[in-house]
């Protein structure tokens, strides 16, 4: 695979034939649209639910959602074009903040906790919420990337490899909700929730640099 000036693989769109290119589009349109609702409504239940719970784990888990949401918009925006290659350098940079911006507020966030805010009560709607959450975005996120990668729409990855981030939340976010509901250890989903927020900041660089569809 030859690479383009911005380090991303660049095969697909110059080999698909213009009918598998159309069903590849359509196919992420309708996987993007998936993510929206859904993160719509995760949005929603998980901020409804962190703050009746006074939890800032699930309360950032509901913004994620709504970052996630710009970002799978971003995407619906880019193919909605008739030229969707000029407008994914838009889309990347929509994403890469849209990755930062979650990357700080987890950090702020979990630095307060860390630093003895106010504990958070149990939550048997966050708990069930993130568990659903880690069965469906690994379905959603894989399915995206693979047809992200065949399409060559690097837009498309970065935002499947967002979905997949907000995977491994669901996973800090049950493991820290049920660990402080079983124990009271409050300070392990903050602890971990950092790791992630590393994560963010990485996955946002190579949104920005284009890097994902390889």
């Amino acid at each position: 695979m030859s690479l383009t000036h911005d380090g991303c693989c660049a095969p697909a769109r110059t080999m698909l034939d213009p009918q598998r290119r159309s069903v590849l589009t359509r196919r992420v349109r309708l996987l993007v649209a998936a993510t929206i609702t859904y993160n719509v409504v995760e949005a929603i239940v998980a901020i409804t639910a962190g703050s009746i719970a006074s939890s800032t784990a699930l309360i950032g888990f509901g913004l994620d959602s709504v970052i996630e949401v710009a970002s799978a918009t971003a995407v619906a925006w880019q193919l909605s074009g008739a030229d969707p290659e000029q407008r994914e350098r838009t889309a990347l940079k929509v994403i890469a903040v849209s990755f930062f911006a979650l990357a700080a507020y987890v950090t702020v966030e979990s630095v307060r906790s860390l630093l003895g805010a106010e504990d958070a009560d149990h939550s048997t709607v966050g708990i069930v919420l993130a568990a659903v959450s880690l069965l469906v975005m690994p379905f959603l996120s894989a399915a995206q990337r693979r047809a992200g990668r065949e399409l060559g729409s690097a837009s498309a990855v970065a935002d499947a490899k967002q979905t997949s981030l907000c995977t491994y939340l669901s996973g800090v976010l049950l493991a820290g909700l049920l660990l402080n509901s079983l124990f009271g250890w409050s300070w392990a989903d903050p602890l971990v929730a950092l790791v992630i927020a590393a994560v963010a900041v990485q996955e946002g660089l190579e949104a920005r640099r284009g890097r994902h569809c390889c």
